[in-house]
């Protein structure tokens, strides 16, 4: 998943798309340890997403903030 894809959803939805990808890495990592896993770079792009959603999630806190002192 994209930044760009990310601004764009609400706060909601970027909760939920972060419990899906932990449940996502959860499986492949499951996956990894039974010697099923057909691509490991997967791994790796998961756990980018789970950062990006992150950050965009932090980067709204402190927006939310700095907008909230402004006023």
């Amino acid at each position: 998943m994209k930044t760009s894809e990310i601004v764009g959803l609400a706060d909601a939805e970027v909760i939920e798309k972060i419990k899906d990808a932990r449940a996502e890495l959860f499986n492949l990592r499951f996956q990894l340890a039974t010697g099923q896993l057909d691509n490991p770079a997967r791994i790796k792009t998961v756990k980018k997403t789970i950062a990006r959603l992150h950050t965009e999630i932090r980067s709204r806190e402190l927006r939310a903030e700095r907008d909230a002192a402004a006023s």
